[in-house]
């Protein structure tokens, strides 16, 4: 992580929005990281500047930036020794934080509770677009214990894999390294001959997870590592139930199964929708792609 860039917290008025807030507050704290507080003023609101909508737009900025300087009061009061800015932006919420992800080492954005079905979150289109690793926290989560990280042996997951060991030794925290794949059950109960290509199958990627868990353990001696190979949930399911009551959940925003075309994988979207805990999706560097 950058030692020189701010952690960056996007806020809107929700419950969700103010646990992102102390949640950003406190890892700057910890990493003696500034904390710049944003607020994105939609331009779907400004229609042009039309003569008759300056009032309408003067008070939404005054609004928000009254809600950027009380949420700055809010945290230097709580963390007096933290060095602290604010800004309000204007555009379309994913783009403008996606361009400020630029000068973050990390964005925070509360969760909105939304169903799966739902595309157009703030939080999801910042996490498709930013540059640094976005992090996304609901109310009432803190207290989890444990970090959860999902791999496939992809590019991406390894880069979430090195940010999650990274996380939980920090922490004192014990790690779960989940690799959820379509198992070869489905293909059976589809209507698939049972062989022994099924089994090879399960072997080849237990070998994937093995080999992820054991470099951990070589690089973090004193980590405690848990493997677990899940064939029966969808990977989204699997990381939401095996991270409810954890402290962190990691995962890249694209691994071996996404589309080329999605900005963001079918994996991340789905945890992102029903966050179980603060959950980073992370975007350490940009992988190649042939």
């Amino acid at each position: 992580m950058d030692a020189n860039k701010p952690i960056a917290v996007g806020i809107v008025d929700s419950s969700p929005s103010n646990a992102a807030l102390l949640w950003a507050a406190s890892r700057a704290r910890r990493l003696r990281l500034p904390l710049a507080i944003l607020h994105v003023l939609d331009d779907r609101w400004m229609g042009g500047e039309a003569l008759d909508a300056l009032p309408y737009i003067d008070a939404l900025r005054n609004s928000a930036l009254g809600m950027l300087k009380e949420a700055g009061e809010r945290v230097r009061a709580a963390e007096p020794d933290l060095q602290v800015t604010t800004e309000l932006l204007e555009g379309s919420v994913g783009g403008s934080l996606g361009d400020y992800s630029t000068k973050a080492s990390m964005l925070v954005l509360g969760s909105s509770g939304h169903s799966r079905a739902a595309l157009t979150d703030r939080a999801l289109q910042a996490a498709a677009h930013a540059e640094c690793p976005v992090a996304v926290v609901g109310a009432g989560q803190d207290g989890g214990q444990g970090v959860v990280v999902g791999v496939d042996g992809s590019r991406e997951s390894t880069q979430a894999v090195a940010f999650a060991a990274s996380e939980a030794d920090a922490l004192g925290e014990e790690l779960t390294v989940i690799y959820a794949f379509t198992g070869p059950n489905r293909w059976i109960k589809a209507g698939l001959p049972s062989s022994s290509f099924a089994e090879h199958v399960v072997q080849e990627e237990q070998i994937v997870l093995s080999e992820t868990v054991a470099g951990l353990r070589q690089d973090y001696p004193g980590l405690v590592v848990h493997g677990v190979l899940e064939t029966v949930l969808e990977p989204a399911d699997a990381l939401v139930q095996a991270a409810a009551n954890a402290r962190m959940l990691v995962l890249g925003s694209r691994g071996r199964g996404g589309f080329g075309r999605l900005l963001l994988g079918s994996t991340a979207h789905g945890v992102l929708t029903q966050p179980p805990c603060p959950t980073v999706i992370t975007r350490l560097k940009k992988a190649r792609r042939e």
